[in-house]
């Protein structure tokens, strides 16, 4: 197997790389046998699931090196970029303080450092800060690290925070006394990253991983108290296990919850030795959030409403007949979440496909909906810790516009702003926010979003970057990136095709892109790529897509299904495996994902999933540029799934489009952490398409 360390001359001719370039690593061949259904699968890539197998690593990091030899002429321009996109971080900054027993809370940064330091303030703003927690310093040496928290007990006195050194998403429980800014002596391995207190400041329950990574118990640890006492144990493994507490902190809440069921248990906290009761046994298909509300629960569900539906009930009656409705469905505005107060609460939806914010007067019963003006935008409710408040905070923000936080007064209906992201040389005047609507081949259409400079010339020459997701659900919003504008400044349209398998214009859009409708997905995002190419948005030789883990899964299809459509495409820790890793529930996420993928064990769902796999359809054709990347740590998307994709097309490409894999050797499914790491990454993404385009450095 050849290494290569030395710096190769990288040309681009015609929109192609040189034919002189060196030769990729050939991963070795060693064909292993898969059958289901009477149908034989050969995977001669199998062996590189081994991560204890030498050849496996030597395999990952021979890419690594070739990869950085043929991008190495693009090192310059990949540093030019990223000093670009450093600049517009105002790298000394804070958070808005937000206020929680008698303290204001806020998180700020320092010049240079990669990581927030969490502090607070006592009674006033004025107050003395006292640094609560500086994850720099717990960082120290470490590729990954993410922190849950710090949340603080009830008396203000203790910290709890939860860390993840590696990016495998466990996480290990840390105890911190804020009076001597001492550890405590306890620490919890194996976590989720949940946990809440109890109101006797000494107990937390918190989440508990099995092999899998599943979430499949709930335990309750006394400080001091070396053994822990399971409180519940989910035994489905298609349902994953969270805690949380209620804003009103009368409650500890445990949420079990598969892909389209769930079922919450309650428990006093102010009784943490007590037993949990279940709120509503679960039912299929009909999932459902608890929310507590003074004298009652609020109860966000869909039992006989796709779009949901926010009831309430008695405490003491949580049963699903004597839910009555708060706000009934409707079936042109789905209700994502809900934050109740004392004496109003608010609903963010979606309608149209955009954001709203409704708010509702409990005594009244009174509604009204809060105005946004740009054409397309994210909105989403901030830090509300307070359930004695009249003050909503939100977050405002767009394809143009900074992320914005607001405390808006929901009885006199007026809103201040409390802090606009300061994102230096930047102008959100000088950027045009679109949002168009792409027919698809069914007849459906499509929301795009789309932001570019003005005085761009939208003549069919201009560039295009598009990017996508949907699935599970979850939505593509079109939020603000300031290391976009490196893209728009030199005169790229950005566009994000909102496409079924998200739910953006409603449930059904995301039942239309899952299981035996996943081809949706990929259909729309093509569909809304030749819109835009047909409306001159953009040049059909210029095009590049984007796009991550399940958005990775899209951009694998998109290869197999079009390839002539994309000069390049970049497929971040791709999910493209999909038949091999949804048959093996030993893999983590695989069982709590029936619902969105099918279980390839039932033969509907293996033909249909054989049919879109991208491993397993790479076909010999002409391929567009690909820069892949992978996790080793990753523990959402395997890194053999992006490494054997990479193999295999190399094998049956029969154009001259570079392939490329990256992976990170120390770090999981979303690479390394830090603010300026991830802008590291986004200098490669764009030096790799500005090479393609022969922008010069």
């Amino acid at each position: 197997m050849r290494i290569f360390s030395a710096v190769f001359a990288l040309a681009v001719q015609s929109g192609a790389f040189a034919a002189d370039m060196p030769k990729p690593p050939v991963a070795k061949i060693l064909p292993h046998r898969l059958e289901q259904h009477g149908d034989v699968r050969v995977d001669n890539y199998y062996w590189l699931h081994e991560r204890d197998n030498p050849d496996a690593i030597s395999y990952l990091k021979a890419e690594n090196e070739y990869a950085d030899a043929i991008l190495a002429p693009q090192n310059a321009l990949r540093e030019k970029l990223f000093i670009e996109m450093k600049a517009r971080v105002k790298e000394t900054d804070s958070t808005v303080p937000y206020r929680l027993h008698g303290y204001y809370y806020y998180e700020r940064y320092e010049e240079g450092k990669e990581y927030p330091i969490h502090c607070r303030k006592k009674g006033t703003l004025d107050a003395p800060e006292e640094i609560i927690l500086d994850v720099n310093e717990l960082a120290a040496g470490h590729d990954y690290f993410d922190v849950t928290g710090p949340v603080p007990g009830t008396d203000g006195n203790l910290i709890a925070y939860s860390a993840d050194d590696k990016g495998n998403r466990s996480y290990t429980v840390y105890f911190k006394d804020l009076r001597t800014g001492k550890l405590l002596p306890d620490a919890i391995p194996g976590t989720g990253g949940d946990f809440v207190w109890a109101n006797d400041n000494k107990t937390v329950f918190y989440g508990k991983l099995d092999s899998t990574l599943r979430g499949d118990r709930i335990m309750r640890h006394t400080l001091g108290n070396p053994k822990d006492d399971t409180v519940y144990i989910e035994k489905d493994e298609t349902y994953e296990v969270t805690v949380t507490k209620s804003r009103t902190e009368k409650y500890i809440l445990l949420c079990s919850a598969a892909t389209l069921s769930s079922e919450w248990l309650v428990l006093e906290a102010d009784n943490p030795s007590g037993e949990f009761r279940v709120f509503a046994p679960r039912r299929p298909e009909i999932e459902y959030t608890v929310i507590h509300g003074g004298d009652r629960f609020f109860v966000l569900n869909n039992d006989g409403a796709e779009n949901f539906r926010l009831s309430w009930t008695p405490e003491d009656k949580t049963s699903p007949e004597n839910w009555k409705d708060a706000v009934p469905h409707r079936e042109d505005t789905l209700i994502e979440s809900a934050v109740v107060f004392d004496k109003y609460f608010a609903l963010a939806e979606k309608r149209g496909g955009l954001g709203q914010l409704q708010i509702f007067d409990r005594a009244s019963g009174k509604d009204y909906y809060v105005s946004f003006g740009e054409p397309a935008y994210a909105v989403s409710f901030g830090d509300n810790p307070e359930y004695d408040s009249g003050l909503l905070r939100f977050e405002y923000e767009s394809l143009a516009m900074p992320p914005s936080v607001y405390d808006y007064d929901m009885a006199a209906k007026t809103r201040v702003l409390k802090k606009r992201t300061e994102v230096p040389g930047y102008r959100a005047g000088d950027y045009m926010v679109e949002r168009v609507f792409a027919p698809v081949p069914d007849g459906v259409k499509v929301p795009v979003s789309l932001v570019y400079r003005k005085g761009l010339s939208l003549d069919g020459t201009a560039p295009l970057f598009i990017t996508g997701y949907g699935s599970y659900g979850l939505n593509y919003d079109p939020d603000f990136d300031s290391a976009r504008a490196t893209l728009l400044d030199r005169g790229f349209v950005f566009a994000i095709p909102h496409i079924r398998g998200s739910s953006e214009m409603g449930r059904h859009w995301y039942a239309d892109g899952r299981q035996l409708s996943k081809k949706n997905t990929f259909t729309d995002f093509i569909a809304a790529t030749e819109y835009l190419i047909n409306k001159k948005y953009c040049s059909p030789r210029r095009v590049y897509a984007e796009g991550g883990s399940a958005g990775g899964l899209l951009m694998g299809a998109i290869a197999n299904m079009r390839p002539d459509l994309y000069k390049g495409i970049i497929a971040r820790v791709p999910f493209v495996d999909v038949i091999t890793t949804m048959s093996d529930p030993s893999i983590p996420l695989t069982t709590g994902e029936y619902d969105q993928w099918g279980n390839p064990a039932e033969k509907k769902y293996y033909d249909y999933i054989r049919t879109y796999s991208p491993y397993d359809n790479v076909a010999a054709q002409a391929y567009p540029n690909l820069l892949v990347t992978a996790g080793l740590n990753d523990s959402q998307v395997g890194y053999w799934e992006p490494a054997k994709w990479v193999a295999k097309l190399r094998t049956l490409n029969t154009g001259g489009g570079l392939i490329l894999l990256r992976t990170e050797m120390g770090a999981g499914h979303h690479g390394k952490s830090g603010r300026f790491e991830s802008l590291k990454k986004d200098a490669l993404y764009y030096s790799f398409v500005f090479k393609l385009e022969g922008i010069p450095e």
